[in-house]
């Protein structure tokens, strides 16, 4: 499966998103590369979707959230010690 790497500068969502049926297909968490500092809590926390280069930072799976995955996604997003991840739903 092909990897797409997007880099976006987006705000931090600050309460836990859930996911419905409708928004499934376009839930999708987002890292602000600026932001980071490479420490990886992301991808231990969210391995499903995010793996680390070799420097340490994330690399994201550009696919949609699963609902089985928005407890870590939202935890990822809350652990990042700065405020780097998100989660984005895109608009219709």
């Amino acid at each position: 499966m092909p990897v797409t790497i997007r880099y976006h500068a987006v705000s931090v969502v600050s309460q836990p998103v859930k996911v419905n049926s409708m928004d499934r297909e376009s839930t999708r968490i987002e890292v602000d590369i600026i932001a980071c500092d490479g420490q990886g809590y992301c991808a231990e926390l969210l391995p499903e979707r995010i793996t680390l280069d070799e420097w340490g930072y994330p690399i994201v799976r550009d696919t949609p959230l699963t609902s089985e995955l928005m407890d870590d996604a939202n935890r990822a997003v809350r652990t990042c010690p700065v405020n780097a991840l998100s989660i984005h739903r895109a608009t219709r």
